[in-house]
């Protein structure tokens, strides 16, 4: 970025570091943001504990410096390091709770990062810096690499060199890092540690940013719900596609993997173990942790954010469900104050008041029939006289003349319908006799249903009342040669 005068004038308007950096308080609440958000790494407080702890370091600070220094309240000096023109913690409500929680913003992270640099450094290393830049470098030039010649070249000369490396240590030649090397590493691993967990503040900003970008998109809307859904779902993915979504969510997957996770403890307890370090740093301790936590968070604020998304979506379409009822109402009162104008016909007709919707997965699944086991063993022929009626009146309909009606319906046709059938032979048991022949199955005819269609069959009785069944259009056809069902149905109709 060029800095040339005008960028750093708008820079200086609008970056909440810089106003924090040159505010009258900045030592203040440099020095409070960094114990209590930075070095704790602590990620939310609550308002009534930060409060506490922000009145306890202005008791102590006015004492120590004179009565008046800092003259406000804590919550005074809380509202406006929180409030929008300074940008420098961030004041929201966590769900299910009604109690304002604070984190400090990314803008305090650099405001930080910057006053730290000023402090002189007994020890600068640079050569463990210069021979990162060759290793990133060298990945991503033989990561860009798509020509198969040049990838073998490259690793046939990383192979050669290992090779070289082993018979060198086969040999008893061990190059062994000095004092001076370990400490230029290890102070570069803790600076890149520390930017590292500085970050998930600004990857969490940015997530922000594209979620009120998108919210913007979805308040200015003026097209179908269709198309809006296609923005949304589209600006969801592309928040997780963008270049911040998938850098986080690799290094995400990365940590997450047990053998990384066990690997980096077992390579910090070696290093904080070696003499050249001397005193380690107490925080690279439980940075693999804060770590895990800064990302979980990050990926808890998304989670947030696509719930919001979807109750502001929900919102937006209640209030149009709410406008086309206002409009349904007003038509409903122009047609009542039109009904009895003469000469103004206001019939209309609908095929449903309601749409018919049946969903697959409201189908009932199958359930098995659960059989009962009957033992039948151990039965003993009885003497006792019983009575038998019973069993004689038990409806008992012949099959074999009912077929043998149908036969005589088709000697003469191809096909003959249930309703002919019935003229020439009607029912004579009712409702199972019906059912019956619904059910005929012989090998020189067979039974076509049209769902399609429906017709009565109506008999009398054992009572004397009438009795009529709705049925499917039921046709017996010949079977034989040239015998086309289709054709029959297409016959009937």
């Amino acid at each position: 970025m060029e800095l040339d005068y005008d960028r750093l004038v708008a820079l200086r308007k609008q970056s909440s570091a810089w106003r924090l950096l040159t505010a009258g308080n900045a030592a203040l609440m440099l020095s409070f943001f960094n114990k209590v958000f930075i070095e704790q790494g602590t990620r939310s407080v609550s308002g009534a504990k930060l409060t506490e702890l922000l009145d306890d370091e202005l008791f102590a600070l006015n004492e120590r410096l004179g009565e008046g220094t800092f003259p406000k309240t804590a919550k005074a000096y809380l509202d406006g390091w929180s409030a929008q023109e300074n940008g420098w913690l961030r004041k929201y409500y966590p769900p299910d709770s009604d109690e304002p929680h604070y984190d400090a913003t990314a803008a305090v992270e650099k405001a930080l990062s910057w006053v730290r640099s000023l402090q002189e450094r007994s020890f600068v290393g640079t050569e463990s810096r210069l021979n990162t830049i060759f290793d990133l470098l060298r990945q991503m030039a033989f990561g860009a690499e798509a020509e198969p010649e040049a990838r073998l070249a490259e690793l046939t000369r990383r192979r050669n060199e290992i090779d070289q490396e082993i018979e060198r240590v086969t040999a008893g030649e061990v190059d062994v890092l000095d004092s001076t090397a370990l400490r230029d590493r290890y102070q570069q691993m803790t600076s890149t540690a520390y930017d590292l967990l500085a970050d998930f503040r600004e990857v969490e900003g940015n997530f922000r940013s594209l979620d009120r970008e998108l919210r913007r998109k979805i308040a200015v809307w003026d097209g179908s719900k269709g198309a809006l859904l296609d923005e949304v779902l589209g600006s969801r993915e592309s928040i997780a596609e963008s270049d911040q979504g998938r850098t986080f969510q690799a290094f995400y997957d990365f940590l997450l993997a047990p053998r990384r996770q066990e690997e980096l403890k077992k390579l910090l307890a070696e290093v904080e173990a070696m003499d050249a370090i001397g005193e380690p740093d107490p925080r690279m301790r439980r940075m693999p942790r804060d770590w895990l936590e800064a990302a979980e968070r990050t990926q808890s604020t998304v989670r947030q954010l696509s719930e919001q998304l979807r109750r502001f979506l929900d919102d937006r379409v209640r209030s149009e469900d709410r406008r086309v009822l206002e409009l349904v109402r007003g038509i409903e009162s122009h047609l009542l104050a039109l009904r009895d104008v003469p000469g103004v016909d206001l019939v209309v007709e609908i095929d449903a008041a309601a749409p018919a919707i049946v969903l697959p997965m409201e189908r009932p699944l199958y359930t098995p029939v659960v059989r009962t086991a009957i033992d039948s063993t151990g039965i003993q022929a009885g003497d006792e006289e019983f009575a038998a009626d019973a069993l004689f009146e038990a409806v008992y309909v012949d099959p074999a003349r009912l077929t043998a009606h149908v036969r005589g319906m088709l000697a003469s046709r191809t096909q003959a319908s249930l309703a002919e059938t019935l003229h020439e032979h009607p029912l004579e048991q009712g409702l199972a006799e019906l059912v019956a022949y619904l059910a005929l199955t012989d090998d020189d005819f067979t039974t076509v249903f049209d769902d399609d269609r429906h017709e009565e069959i109506t008999w009398t009785g054992e009572d004397g009342v009438d009795q009529v069944a709705t049925v499917p259009v039921v046709t017996y056809a010949r079977t034989g040669p040239g015998i086309a069902w289709a054709q029959v149905l297409k016959e009937q109709r």
